[in-house]
């Protein structure tokens, strides 16, 4: 069987110590929404900031000519998503983040408001809640609400469908949070430049679980393997998947050493700036004027820091070659100089 949310085939002798009935976790597999371990354990995944507000904003537009209970939206990578709507009157609707089995998600359960009203196109405003970008270097522009690209594209598309199955010209839909100020302030959100709230994310439209036993399974996967590529989030793993077909992907995030723990034969990190520089020398952004390695990227693509950086996460690789790669595709930097710097790849 098939993730699909990251492509990844589970292994039958995974599939055989699970206690669901086949019937049902093939059904709960296809859907997104489980993990499975390979001691046959499952874990839990949710919907990320990007989805749920989708659902909240469509009910919220739905909600003008009819009562809501729950909603479906598509997500980012193709499946649906299905989340209840827990107050819904003319125009306004609330929809609630889900639970979901990742350990240090303070963003579960959080209340999600749309308001709606007709309008002649479709126009998404974030609301209060939402954290301002405040500095460069981040996906989303100085002094606009941070929706990241993905999400808001999830969100218009979401829309959408209310607006076709209403048959209006279009929408305005203001998101809020009311909790996401408070929430915020136990995030990083203020050491990258976003004040007063949340951000909306979410490149898949879920939240994968984690837990050290899952930790483990990513460990048994990459041992299982003598050509492996360690990525950091899911642009990587999309690269990763196009550049290197014979390798097995694993996402790994910020657990790029554990990682190499497990790994032998032909190794490879590829990913974004942030998390391989920032592990190749984790005072990069000390004492500088950069809030982001991506802000300093921008900047200065030349920095000294830079280079130096990618030097020890080169070291630390013990071997493995290292790519940094950005969100459109280029490559940044790459230890075998296999790849033209600069290029689309």
């Amino acid at each position: 069987m098939i993730d699909p949310v990251n492509n990844f085939e589970i292994p039958k002798e995974w599939i055989a110590l699970t206690k669901l009935p086949r019937v049902e976790l093939e059904a709960k597999i296809a859907s997104g929404m489980i993990v499975v371990l390979s001691d046959g354990a499952i874990l839990k995944r949710g919907y990320t900031t990007g989805t749920t507000a989708s659902a909240a904003a469509k009910a919220a537009v739905l909600s003008i000519k009819k009562t809501i209970n729950n909603i479906s939206v598509s997500t980012p990578v193709g499946l649906r998503a299905y989340i209840d709507v827990s107050e819904s009157s003319q125009g306004r609707a609330v929809a609630k983040k889900i639970h979901n089995d990742h350990e240090s998600d303070i963003t579960r359960g959080l209340e999600f408001v749309g308001e709606a009203r007709e309008a002649k196109e479709i126009k998404i405003i974030g609301g209060k809640g939402i954290g301002i970008v405040r500095r460069d270097g981040l996906p989303v522009p100085r002094n606009l609400p941070a929706i990241n690209p993905i999400p808001m594209a999830q969100i218009r598309a979401a829309v959408l469908e209310a607006v076709e199955e209403l048959g209006l010209n279009g929408a305005e839909v203001t998101i809020s949070i009311p909790e996401g100020e408070r929430v915020g302030k136990k995030t990083l959100n203020s050491r990258i430049g976003v004040e007063g709230g949340i951000s909306i994310l979410g490149s898949t439209g879920f939240v994968e679980p984690w837990n050290d036993h899952l930790g483990e399974m990513k460990g048994d996967l990459i041992r299982c393997t003598d050509k492996v590529v360690l990525t950091t989030g899911r642009i990587g793993m999309r690269y990763s998947h196009m550049l290197f077909p014979g390798h097995t992907v694993v996402m790994i995030g910020s657990r790029i050493s554990k990682g190499l723990e497990s790994a032998s034969g032909d190794v490879i990190i590829c990913g974004l700036p942030g998390l391989v520089l920032k592990w190749g020398n984790p005072d990069i952004l000390k004492d500088c004027e950069y809030a982001t390695v991506v802000e300093m990227l921008e900047k200065t693509p030349e920095h000294a820091r830079l280079k130096e950086a990618f030097e020890m996460a080169v070291k630390k690789g013990k071997g493995a070659r290292v790519i940094i790669i950005d969100r459109d595709r280029i490559i940044l930097m790459d230890s075998k100089s296999e790849f033209k710097p600069g290029k689309r790849n």
